[in-house]
């Protein structure tokens, strides 16, 4: 206890007491709660520990410690008794000693531990505070919200609970009260923990590379997300369906099918590690890949005959002599040296020489040699297309344009194979180029389009008939360029499924009821340069169709395989009887009309000279070229009189232009040279007949066939036969123009002048008027002409007809009736006529009275 100070009770005097009293304590001297005690001043009474007093008179008093401030300390409670005070710890807190009243901080995660288990549990974390604790429960444990209880387990599947709980491409393992997660093979976790909760993250392993060598050496490793796969090395195999170890595969007992080795019937398999190769005899090739079946090589197509080295099949023999010396060096290595020509470089000279042999005209209009060049062509890609080393390939040159494909795997193809070039596409399937037979280990689609060949094949149409159409038979034309299709299959006779070409046409016509379009392909008849019937080919329709058609492009669908074009099947207008009357009509007007003009100029002496010599010849050519026209020009059976009627047509109508240029030449030099404007006879006809003949014969000489055409007895207007008449005749209108021109100016310049014969200068206007108006009259004719006989258009027709009517009525008319001289002849002509006809009215009276009896006549 704490004992007060007392010093005031002494000042005061209070220090009375007697020692008896003192000690013997007299009648309780001092009062309760006192005692008595010696001091200085004498003896004296002081209260006990605990208790005061409040005045010397008053007793002793308790003293409540508790209402000093924190007598006990912040963590304890101050209790109150009489003399004296406890202090009380708060929960959580103890003594710091038996005697003290200090309270501090019990630590309960050590002190409230017990044997093998915690206060707050095995699994729990006790984590102090100041005057407390509290249990820090891992998942799977609980203390049910009150955090001074030890945990327990509780009864959750956090692996049911959340699937994601350990992310992706990991496992969640559930254990008692908790969970851990794991990474799936094929992962490791971030950090290369082996398990985690929340915090981790699995990510792939790349087997392939952290891993050396996983898949043994004749493998290749692939790592994908979890795993890895092994592939085994051509000529490996996997050991057993689960392993990854890879061994050799001896393909020539593995491989081998019944009746067949993996080398083909022929060839001998010799098995290496990882690999075989194929030993073929002689005849047979792989054609430089060792691991395909041997194929039976025929070089005897690419015989050089004699033939071949003379005209017209002179540019097939270098190619021919290549191919059989390639072929050969593939099919007898041991006796040619294996030494075969790089496949890029013989393709290239194939197609250099085959535009040589077009551009040069080697072939000229042989059938059989075009024929043969087109066969020749396809079995030189077949022999080389199996040793180029890309998969497509394609080549242009100035004649052809060739897209070539090929697939050298082990496995056949299979889908569909499309080519497209300029003029053409084909569309086909693998099954086509690989046929039924064994897969040689290639597979070959090639389109070959020719840029100039529909020219020289423009012919030979005899296999085509497609019905008429009102009684109206068709001609034919190629109407697209031609294209070869081929494919490394032997046998594309019967094909199982249709191969589809599209073809463009020359150029942009729709069908109508005169053009209607059909798919044909060009038949080979018998052999040509192998000695066989030179027959050549011609056109069929036999197993192709035609799918669809618009004005650029015709599709077909073809059974086979050859080389293919559209062709243009014309049908003739049919002419009304009103144009047949009219045309006949005109004719005969014509042709009596020239007569008149024949008879005139013969017979005329006043007009005699070199332009009335011009002007008979001219109508004589007409005369001819009209009767010839009106007899014969629609009758083209038979084919050589058809021809004939041609031909004479082209001499007699070139004859008449012949004799408008002599005209022309003749008004110029009469305006021109004023003297001496006379052309000898001889000079006359040499340019008026003999031009046209040379141009005739030679005409017939070059294109003998192009005479007559299934519609008229005229030029056909292929192969460019028809410029030898166009031709010549625009020179004529072309230096007729020039000299007219001259003319008119000339005689513009002298009419100005003073000093001039009128008279002379009138009648070269008139004959320079009547030549213009006869060069617009058969001018306009032919060019009307052109479109009546390659067109078939009804409207030139008329034009036509009307023009060839109005020739010789307009020569009438300009050189007979216009013509003062001929008038005054013709006057002259009447005048004897009538007289001749008076005299003999007259004699007839007199003949009858003199002489009833007799049978003279006086006439």
């Amino acid at each position: 206890m704490i004992q007060k100070s007392t010093s005031n009770l002494m000042t005061q005097n209070v220090c009375t007491v007697t020692k008896e009293e003192c000690e013997h304590n007299t009648f309780g001297i001092c009062g309760h709660h006192a005692k008595c005690f010696t001091s200085p001043m004498g003896f004296c009474c002081n209260c006990l520990p605990g208790f005061n007093w409040l005045n010397i008179d008053d007793p002793c008093l308790d003293t409540n410690e508790c209402s000093r401030d924190n007598i006990c300390g912040s963590n304890a409670y101050c209790n109150n008794t009489i003399g004296s005070y406890t202090c009380t710890c708060r929960s959580g807190y103890t003594k710091q000693s038996p005697t003290s009243r200090t309270c501090i901080d019990i630590d309960e995660c050590e002190d409230g531990a017990k044997p093998n288990e915690g206060v707050c549990g095995i699994n729990g974390t006790c984590r102090n505070t100041n005057g407390s604790f509290w249990c820090e429960c891992p998942t799977g444990f609980t203390n049910y919200g009150n955090e001074r209880t030890p945990c327990s387990v509780t009864e959750e599947d956090e692996c049911e609970q959340n699937v994601n709980i350990c992310g992706n491409h990991a496992m969640c393992i559930n254990t008692p009260g908790s969970f851990c997660c794991k990474c799936m093979p094929g992962y490791k976790e971030l950090k290369n923990r082996p398990e985690f909760t929340y915090d981790g993250q699995c990510l792939d392993i790349n087997e392939c590379l952290e891993i050396g060598n996983i898949c043994g050496p004749n493998a290749d490793c692939s790592n994908s997300i979890g795993k890895y796969t092994c592939t085994c090395l051509s000529g490996y195999t996997k050991q057993d369906a689960t392993s990854h170890t890879c061994i050799d595969i001896d393909e020539c007992v593995d491989g081998a099918k019944p009746n067949e080795g993996v080398c083909g019937i022929n060839g001998t398999c010799i098995n290496s590690i990882g690999g075989f190769w194929c030993e073929c005899p002689t005849g047979f090739t792989n054609y430089g890949n060792e691991r395909t079946p041997c194929s039976e090589l025929k070089c005897d197509q690419f015989e050089d005959p004699v033939a071949a080295s003379s005209q017209p099949y002179g540019g097939l023999a270098e190619i021919l002599s290549q191919m059989k010396r390639s072929c050969l060096a593939l099919a007898r290595p041991d006796q040619y040296g294996n030494k075969t020509t790089g496949p890029t470089v013989l393709l290239n000279s194939l197609f250099d020489l085959t535009a040589d042999v077009l551009s040069s005209n080697h072939t000229g209009d042989s059938v059989v040699a075009v024929s043969s060049l087109l066969s020749t062509v396809e079995d030189s890609i077949k022999l080389i297309g199996p040793q180029l080393t890309e998969n497509q390939t394609s080549k242009n040159t100035s004649q052809t344009e060739t897209t070539i494909t090929v697939w050298k795997k082990t496995t056949p193809p299979s889908g569909p194979v499309r080519l497209t070039n300029t003029n053409a596409s084909l569309e086909a399937d693998w099954s086509t180029a690989i046929g039924s037979g064994t897969y040689p280990g290639f597979a070959l689609a090639a389109l070959v389009s020719y840029k100039n060949l529909e020219t020289m094949l423009n012919q030979s149409f005899e296999q085509i008939t497609l019905p008429e159409q009102n009684d109206r038979k068709p001609s034919y034309q190629l109407f697209s360029k031609v294209v070869s299709a081929l494919v490394s299959n032997p046998d594309t006779q019967h094909l199982d499924k249709p191969v589809i070409l599209t073809l463009r046409h020359l150029k942009e016509l729709k069908e109508s009821a005169e053009v209607s379009y059909t798919c044909a392909y060009w038949k080979a008849v018998g052999g040509g340069l192998q000695g066989k019937e030179e027959e050549g080919g011609a056109w069929s329709t036999r197993g192709c169709t035609q799918v669809s058609s618009n004005a650029s492009h015709t599709v077909c669908s073809c059974t086979h395989l050859s080389s293919f074009a559209v062709l243009m099947a014309l049908y003739p207008v049919n002419h009304t009887f009103g144009l047949m009357l009219l045309t006949k009509l005109c004719l005969v007007v014509s042709l009596l009309c020239l007569v008149l003009c024949i008879l005139t100029f013969m017979f005329c002496r006043s007009i005699k000279g070199t332009r009335n010599t011009i002007n008979l010849h001219l109508c004589i050519c007409l005369f001819l070229a009209d009767l010839v026209f009106l007899a014969g020009i629609s009758e083209t059976q038979p084919q050589v009189g058809c021809r004939l009627v041609a031909g004479l047509l082209h001499l007699f109508f070139l004859g008449a232009f012949s004799w408008m240029l002599l005209e022309g030449v003749h008004l110029y030099r009469m305006l021109v040279l004023v003297f001496n404007t006379t052309i000898r006879p001889r000079y006359l006809y040499t340019v008026g007949y003999g031009t046209p003949l040379v141009i005739v014969i030679i005409s017939v000489i070059c294109r003998p066939t192009g005479y007559g055409t299934d519609q008229y007895c005229w030029l056909t207007t292929e192969q460019g036969l028809i410029w030898s008449f166009f031709g010549p005749v625009c020179v004529v209108i072309g230096l007729n123009v020039v000299f007219f021109s001259i003319t008119m100016w000339k005689l513009a310049q002298k009419f100005s002048s003073l000093k001039v014969d009128l008279t002379h200068l009138h009648k070269i206007r008139a004959f320079t008027v009547g030549a213009i108006a006869q060069l617009c009259v058969l001018g306009l004719m032919w060019l009307s002409g052109v479109f009546l006989f390659k067109e078939g258009d009804l409207v030139a027709a008329y034009i036509f007809t009307i023009l060839n009517g109005l020739q010789g009525a307009l020569i009438f008319l300009l050189n007979c009736l216009l013509s003062k001289q001929v008038r005054e002849e013709y006057a002259k002509l009447f005048s004897c006529v009538r007289q001749q006809t008076s005299k003999v009215r007259y004699s007839r009276p007199q003949a009858s009275r003199s002489g009833p009896h007799t049978n003279e006549s006086n006439i």
